[in-house]
């Protein structure tokens, strides 16, 4: 007979690849037994939704493992790099759900990373390079072609250790100079071909002003800043792969002599997060905002983590959909459905159902009595018995959604054509009996009669029809502005659509961007919805019977209410796309 797995062993045969390792790490007893993370975000734009990926990883795997995780924000380069930034990546984490233990800046570090640089100098390990970023780029050779050393690759210790001061004090400008490691130019790995690790910068920065103009690369700052903080466990995005033994490189030449094996910031690598209809790139997004394609980084249209929220997108469902797609070691396009997925399954469980028209036609019952008003029952979540019931107020002067009525249907359409019954959402059933047409043949009313037996929760209410449709009496509802959002993008892959188009047709990016836009990514409508939404407040969330999720959008107030659409109840795009 088969022996049934332990509860142990299905545990860490569930475990992705990283998570594994952290096992097997603290049970060697590596790093002291400590797990200690860290989200390293440049504030140079807002987060996207690629960036979950990796908050949910390294904070995530810190709390189930008693650890830590640390917030450093990666501020090597002020020209691009702002407050707004911080304060917006710091308010998407918490929204998130998650909270960092400390607070750092690779700024922090400058200091003993400019005296890192200098013993490299005096250690004959690193030298200051006066040649254009061009010449040194030419010098590098090819993977499999060695590289030509710099002129300036053998030049004095002394010398050197001047021209770097000097680069830090305001009298070099920008390009002049780099101070390159001294490596190996005919390393097969491309990036120990003597790497720049320092290089000029005139902009004041947003935390140190004009202290520095000298500033680190991301290759000499990222690992040493791992070090200074204890870091045990370092993950990062595919395209690192090549970079981690530059990684271990400086923090072995940082070490000074200390046995680093098993007490030292290990970094491992993981697939990014991409989807399809989607640009995920902080500067194609920031293009997108300073073009008024979109109307800033939180646009509902953005896949930024601030223009999820706005849309309507919950902490939780962003965090089951990373938790459903893993982390491997291979890069896949991820299909945007998935996504749509796990936010209806969330919002399933918690929106409140109402009443809204959309588009709407009016509805005249023109055989129920004339300024009767009758409080109809609404159940307001069916899957949460607990979520209790509001009205809502019927009369004979309705609205309902223009898509709900054809004068000449066809044969399986069960909603309101004339001569048939249909019913009316937790009220009566109706009989069509003609409608109305304004000078230019649109639909404008429709007539119909009702059964007065039929209001649901009577006896007679179990009279079955084929079709149900949701309405709105017109003098007991509000006016509402409904933002119908979709997909930004027309095509699957935009990055490389987008890169295709500027290669054949020479023209900027803004340019590409606006042929591949989704003209129908956002309808604006005039809409009413019932009164029971007279007090909902920004990003609550409710299910629109029959149409989709939506949220209340921060720009409403009492007097405009405002409302998002998160997602459709069905995707949509399925049927388009086959």
């Amino acid at each position: 007979m088969e022996k049934m797995p332990t509860d142990e062993q299905e545990k860490k045969t569930s475990l992705n690849f990283i998570e594994a390792k952290v096992v097997e790490d603290l049970a060697e007893g590596k790093n002291g037994g400590r797990l200690q993370t860290r989200f390293p975000p440049e504030p140079n734009g807002y987060l996207h939704i690629g960036h979950a990926k990796a908050i949910c990883l390294d904070f995530g795997l810190a709390a189930r493992y008693g650890g830590t995780c640390n917030l450093r924000f990666d501020d090597t380069n002020p020209t691009k790099e702002d407050l707004e930034y911080v304060d917006a990546i710091k308010e998407d984490i918490r929204w998130l759900g998650f909270q960092w233990g400390h607070e750092y800046y690779a700024s922090d570090y400058f200091p003993q990373l400019w005296d890192f640089a200098v013993r490299l100098i005096k250690e004959g390990k690193a030298y200051v390079d006066e040649q254009s970023s061009e010449e040194i780029a030419a010098q590098k050779g090819t993977p499999t072609r060695p590289g030509v050393e710099s002129p300036y690759r053998n030049r004095p210790v002394e010398e050197s250790l001047a021209l770097f001061t000097k680069m830090n004090s305001g009298e070099v400008e920008e390009g002049k100079m780099v101070l390159r490691a001294k490596i190996d130019m005919a390393n097969p790995n491309m990036h120990f071909r003597d790497p720049i690790i320092y290089r000029v910068v005139k902009t004041p920065h947003h935390r140190t002003g004009n202290r520095w103009y000298a500033y680190p690369m991301y290759d000499f700052a990222h690992g040493q800043s791992d070090f200074f903080e204890g870091v045990t466990h370092s993950w990062c995005t595919l395209e690192f792969v090549v970079h981690r033994p530059l990684y271990d490189y400086f923090i072995d030449e940082l070490k000074e002599g200390k046995d680093l094996d098993d007490n030292r910031p290990r970094q491992t690598e993981f697939n990014k997060l991409n989807l399809n209809y989607t640009l995920l790139s902080k500067r194609n997004l920031l293009i997108l905002v300073k073009e008024g394609v979109v109307n800033d980084w939180d646009d509902p249209r953005m896949p930024t983590l601030c223009g999820f929220r706005r849309r309507g997108y919950t902490p939780s469902s962003i965090r089951k959909f990373v938790d459903k797609i893993g982390y491997t070691t291979y890069d896949a396009l991820n299909d945007f459905a998935l996504l749509e997925s796990a936010v209806r399954e969330d919002l399933n469980a918690t929106a409140t159902r109402v009443s809204a028209v959309v588009r709407p036609i009016k509805l005249t019952i023109t055989n129920y009595p004339e300024g009767k008003v009758e409080e109809m029952e609404c159940v307001n979540n069916p899957e949460d018995p607990e979520a209790g019931t509001h009205r809502i107020a019927f009369s004979c002067d309705l609205w309902i959604e223009a898509d709900d009525f054809m004068e000449e249907a066809p044969k399986k359409y069960y909603r309101m054509t004339p001569g048939q019954e249909v019913r009316l959402k937790n009220a009566y059933i109706v009989k069509c009996t003609g409608c109305r047409k304004d000078e230019q043949g649109n639909v404008v009313e429709v007539m119909a009669e009702y059964d007065p037996e039929t209001r649901s929760g009577l006896p007679g209410a179990d009279r079955k029809v084929k079709g149900t449709i949701h309405w709105l009496s017109r003098n007991h509802c509000l006016s509402a502005e409904v933002r119908l959002y979709d997909r930004l993008w027309q095509v699957e892959n935009p990055r490389d659509s987008m890169a295709k188009i500027i290669e054949e047709q020479g023209c900027e990016t803004i340019n590409a961007m606006r042929q591949l836009l989704n003209p129908q990514s956002l309808e604006v409508c005039h809409s009413y919805v019932e009164t029971y939404l007279s007090e909902a407040k920004p990003l609550e969330h409710f299910q629109f019977q029959r149409i989709g999720y939506f949220c209340v959008d921060p720009d409403s107030t009492p007097g405009h209410l405002v409302f998002n659409r998160t997602v459709t109840l069905k995707d949509s795009w399925a049927k388009v796309n086959k």
